[in-house]
């Protein structure tokens, strides 16, 4: 028999969806009929680089309210609108990011407000302040209510509240079990159902101020304190696991909610660094860009990104696997940053600073809000692969790489680039004019650890 090929074609494929559709074309992918595809990709690539830069505007909006500093900021894991901010007045509020309005306020404490903890259920916040108090305040359906007024806000009472022996300094809620973590003078495990902690870890620390549950392995507690250490402890053994010492005190920490074992610690040596809790002997790796101390960091729902807050009065969105920020984020009115948090839908940014402000940004600068028709999300992915093929090449690289940062930040950047190869070239000196082998040269994720990861068992 006689084989016989035969062409067909769907009539739907040629098709247009809508009148004002551009007739679908069909290409011939054969690199011989095309022989410049690759310098028109190249351009395309260029030219869209180019645009990012141009429409690049991350900045959304402010929300004012607080007469005082925003000292700590919470979203809720069951709403994408809701947020709560505490201030150094001990003011507390809700606020609904749709509306831009605050629907919920209190005088929560008397003080800082250090802490603001949420549960698993998105009904419920627990805060601490200076006045050696927990408080759990009921927020289910607020974000749905009118502007808060004075009026509503002075009959706001909690539901609970708990006495402590000195002054809190941050608070963690467990993710599953009525069970909170606050920070003090020591770490103390509290039931929701009981007046008094259940239990107090103490591992020779000063005043910690720091605390974290881990979202996955939720029984696994970290926290940091001032004499320089970062400890571990596991609430079901009721004992603390494994102890480090840095060079500089760590100010936040924050695990990664898609794996287990890391967190990053942000330190008062202006640097990020990521640990693996099985081996804290060396950091897995260094965060660098900021050139102030490092007071908060959070990550990303997706855990592939996380974002920082620093005394440079900057903001920095950092991969999780690289060592410099992919963006950085400033105003000429924001001041000192004290908490960040991303949205639990991974496109915005919050920051909370020392002029009382809140600001709303955007996680990805030049990204379109807008929802985008099927050839506009075709023409998006084209261009990102277009990027990310291209990214090497030198023009595109230092296009994309490039940001406006203030005159005192790169003045301060450049500062430390000179004292860093004045650092090498003095060790490299010791090393060449000293008996082979008597002065160890340790890499940079090794040599910020005093003491390396130590258990311990009670």
């Amino acid at each position: 028999m006689v084989n016989i090929k035969t062409i067909s074609r769907s009539e739907d494929d040629f098709k247009r969806a809508r009148k004002r559709d551009v007739d679908k074309v069909f290409k011939n992918p054969n690199p011989e009929i095309h022989p410049f595809e690759k310098a028109r990709e190249y351009k395309r690539a260029l030219n869209a680089v180019k645009l990012d830069k141009v429409f690049a505007k991350p900045f959304l909006f402010a929300l004012d309210g607080h007469l005082d500093s925003v000292w700590s900021m919470e979203t809720l894991r069951t709403s994408l609108r809701t947020l709560i901010s505490g201030s150094c007045d001990g003011e507390l509020r809700v606020w609904n990011l749709g509306t831009r309005t605050c629907t919920w306020k209190a005088k929560a404490h008397d003080g800082f407000v250090r802490g603001i903890a949420s549960d698993s259920s998105g009904e419920r916040m627990v805060t601490c302040g200076d006045d050696s108090t927990v408080k759990i305040w009921n927020i289910s359906g607020d974000s749905s209510k009118k502007e808060a007024t004075e009026s509503t806000s002075r009959n706001v009472k909690p539901l609970a509240t708990y006495l402590g022996k000195s002054a809190f300094v941050a608070i963690s809620h467990h993710y599953k079990t009525p069970t909170f973590a606050t920070a003090g003078s020591t770490v103390e495990l509290w039931d929701e159902r009981r007046s008094d902690p259940t239990h107090s870890f103490e591992w020779g620390a000063d005043t910690i101020n720091t605390v974290k549950f881990n979202p996955v392995e939720v029984n696994v507690l970290a926290s940091s304190a001032n004499d320089r250490n970062i400890v571990l402890y596991d609430v079901r053994q009721r004992t603390a696991m494994r102890k480090m010492i840095l060079h500089m005190a760590t100010n936040a920490i924050c695990w990664n909610p898609m794996e287990a074992f890391n967190f990053t610690t942000g330190n008062e040596d202006h640097n990020c660094y990521t640990f693996d809790m099985r081996k804290m002997d060396r950091a897995l790796n260094i965060h660098k860009d900021h050139v102030g101390a490092i007071m908060a960091i959070d990550y990303a729902p997706t855990g592939r990104e996380f974002v920082t807050g620093s005394f440079d009065r900057t903001i920095r969105i950092f991969n999780s696997r690289a060592g410099h920020s992919r963006e950085v984020y400033h105003t000429r009115r924001m001041q000192r940053l004290f908490t960040v948090k991303f949205s639990q839908d991974n496109r915005y940014v919050l920051s909370g600073s020392d002029d009382g402000n809140i600001r709303l940004w955007k996680a990805r600068a030049s990204e379109q809000l807008k929802t985008l028709l099927p050839g506009e999300k075709t023409k998006r992915d084209y261009l990102h692969k277009l990027k990310k093929r291209f990214k090497a090449q030198p023009e595109i690289r230092k296009i994309a790489r490039h940001r406006h940062v203030p005159k005192p930040i790169l003045k301060a950047k450049k500062l430390r680039h000179t004292i860093k190869k004045a650092r090498n070239i003095k060790l490299a000196n010791k090393i060449k004019h000293s008996k082979p082998g008597s002065i160890v040269k340790k890499s940079a994720r090794e040599e910020k650890i005093v003491v390396k990861g130590n258990s311990r068992t009670n």
